[in-house]
């Protein structure tokens, strides 16, 4: 009797296990069971997109307007602008009237600005709540020029000298300005000059998308740059624009009724992921049940554990992927709805956790795909090849990382591509791909011939060595993984023991045969059981 029941405990075990590892379509056609997880992803996906599509569209409107300001002010407070910046600087001076030049023509264009600016401009209040502009410029302490003898002495502590100018009490002429002591440059120990100030401003181009218009806080910076003393001042122009809450705003229209209607359909994408969340969730927990069943039985009935590959074939990592989507679906929809209702302004966090995780959904989609024997075949080969490509790109990435820092260290002050380490990293990069050799090569100052024939030694050998060699074999583990897995589907993939215990005394070809009618007819004969209610 205890034998019998043992039998029947073993072969519910293995139904049970047979039906885990099905296919939606299988499950459905053995049990009945109608594949809700199947049916939501199909609806979330859809959802999903819509919803990134409408809010990507908005982003871009934000990021644009933000954008055209910063070129707007450039040419407004920065004299002589030509409207392309000079590598990371935006202009640059060389004389001292130049000089008083650009930081009086800033000062009197902040004084007009509301009858030059096309834009619906205001002034803002700074930190202190006070309205105007805000110059500070920093010295060494103490110097003095050079003398007969060429000696310089400089007292290398800086000293910040600032002052707020309240444009209503100055005098409305820059030539005025000049007089005042604080403008009295000593530029043999001057490092540099910063002339910060706030606007407010907003986007109206948002009411023809029939959404609320955003206000904006613009914080500009503008720095003369004197810290190298070469006779070149570079001037660097910084805009902050922060989203503020519009204050007596009156818009009348439909704005509002279109409003209620996106946000309904957010709430819509939340419900329907938190639905998913759940479902996944549960099916994760019922699978750890199962395979403590099996861990079980296994440990009592052969007196060992189950290998480590068998127990990770019950966590479904496709369903970790879905559970980690919907959880940035739900926080970004979150934040989308503050943004629509004007609570919240970080644009960037939200299209953050909305496209991660649209790309996860569609990411997902590929485990429906790898039920079907002819469309699983890159799921496969990025299994098999996952390991070994790793440790290659390990090993390659020493010798990436060695030619980086030495085209930093070499090729950074002649060459704009190696200027930084990310640069380097980049451009390497690029390389590697065949993009922009000519270019690269060309580039090279020939102020220094010997750097010139190092910068040849180096490109080179770089191009040799990653394109020839080491993408070579890198492609070459990808196609023998492919290879593998292609054999392993004409041949049969070697069988684990969770495998060999599942067929069971069915053979292997009765089982591929008749999987439909076989799970029809173990799922009537056990149907209420708690086993049952578990996978189901």
């Amino acid at each position: 009797m205890a034998q019998l029941d043992s039998e029947v405990k073993e072969e519910r075990l293995r139904d049970d296990l047979r039906f885990y590892f099905m296919s939606p379509c299988e499950k459905y056609r053995a049990r009945r069971q109608i594949p809700w997880k199947l049916g939501l992803q199909i609806l979330k996906i859809v959802m999903v997109t819509a919803q990134l599509v409408r809010f990507g569209l908005g982003n871009q409107l934000v990021v644009a307007f933000k954008e055209d300001n910063t070129v707007a002010f450039k040419h407004l407070f920065l004299k002589g602008y030509s409207g392309v910046d000079e590598s990371d600087y935006s202009c640059s001076i060389y004389t001292k009237e130049d000089t008083y030049d650009s930081i009086f023509f800033t000062i009197n264009q902040y004084h007009h600005l509301k009858n030059i600016s096309l834009a619906p401009l205001d002034y803002g209040e700074n930190e202190d709540n006070r309205t105007g502009l805000k110059v500070c410029k920093q010295h060494y302490k103490k110097g003095t020029r050079f003398s007969s003898n060429e000696t310089l002495t400089i007292d290398s502590d800086i000293e910040i000298d600032c002052v707020h100018l309240d444009l209503s009490a100055l005098p409305s002429e820059p030539q005025d300005w000049k007089k005042l002591p604080f403008f009295r440059l000593e530029f043999y120990r001057l490092l540099q000059v910063e002339i910060s100030f706030h606007l407010k401003g907003i986007d109206l181009q948002a009411i023809h998308s029939r959404e609320l218009p955003d206000c904006y806080a613009f914080r500009n910076m503008i720095t003369f740059d004197n810290k190298a003393h070469s006779g070149k001042i570079k001037i660097y122009f910084d805009s902050d624009a922060k989203i503020e809450e519009c204050r007596g705003l009156n818009i009348s229209g439909s704005i509002q009724k279109n409003t209620q209607y996106v946000l309904l359909f957010d709430t819509s994408v939340i419900a329907i992921c938190l639905a998913s969340l759940i479902l996944c969730t549960r099916s994760i927990v019922l699978a750890l049940r199962l395979r403590k069943r099996f861990q079980t039985f296994f440990l009592e009935k052969y007196k060992r554990r189950v290998c480590d590959a068998d127990q990770w074939e019950f966590i479904n990592w496709w369903y970790v992927l879905v559970i980690i989507s919907d959880l940035m679906t739900i926080v970004g929809s979150i934040l989308k709805m503050e943004i629509k209702v004007k609570n919240i302004t970080n644009y960037d966090l939200c299209s953050i956790l909305l496209g991660t995780s649209t790309l996860f959904v569609w990411v997902g989609v590929i485990r429906y795909l790898g039920y079907f024997q002819a469309y699983n075949v890159l799921i496969l080969t990025m299994q098999a090849s996952l390991p070994k490509v790793l440790r290659f790109c390990a090993c390659a990435g020493m010798i990436y990382l060695g030619y980086t820092f030495c085209g930093w260290i070499v090729l950074g002050p002649y060459h704009e591509k190696f200027e930084s380490l990310n640069l380097v990293a980049e451009c390497l990069f690029s390389l590697v791909n065949g993009d922009d050799m000519f270019a690269t090569f060309a580039q090279i100052q020939q102020k220094s011939m010997l750097v010139w024939l190092f910068s040849r030694l180096y490109l080179y050998s770089f191009i040799s060595l990653f394109i020839y060699m080491i993408l070579s074999l890198f492609i070459a583990l990808i196609t023998d993984s492919y290879d593998t897995i292609k054999k392993y589907q004409q041949n049969g993939f070697p069988e684990t023991e969770l495998q060999e215990f599942l067929k069971g005394c069915c053979g292997k070809e009765e089982y591929g045969k008749e999987p439909a009618a076989f799970w029809s007819q173990a799922g009537r004969q056990r149907k209420g059981s708690d086993d049952d209610l578990l996978i189901n």
